[in-house]
């Protein structure tokens, strides 16, 4: 096994009754082009904290300035 350089940030949003921050289509489509971005190189893990309302933001990739980058991309979409 090979392990990459990960980022992870954690996102706070508004617990709204039935509102799923992660169907969102800007979250879809930044999730989309980062994976098209990093390809086989890398992975992205988004989950939502069971205890308060924060959504795990986790991107592996090949250095952790693009892991970085990439994190960013997508936790700006869920903001």
């Amino acid at each position: 096994m090979r392990k990459l350089p990960q980022t992870l940030i954690n996102v706070r949003y508004q617990a709204s009754a039935g509102a799923d921050p992660l169907e969102s289509e800007a979250v879809q489509a930044a999730v989309q082009q980062v994976e098209a971005r990093l390809g086989a190189s890398g992975r992205v893990l988004l989950r939502k904290s069971g205890t308060e309302p924060l959504l795990r933001v986790m991107v592996e990739a090949e250095n952790a300035e693009q892991a970085s980058r990439c994190a960013r991309q997508i936790a700006d979409a869920l903001s």
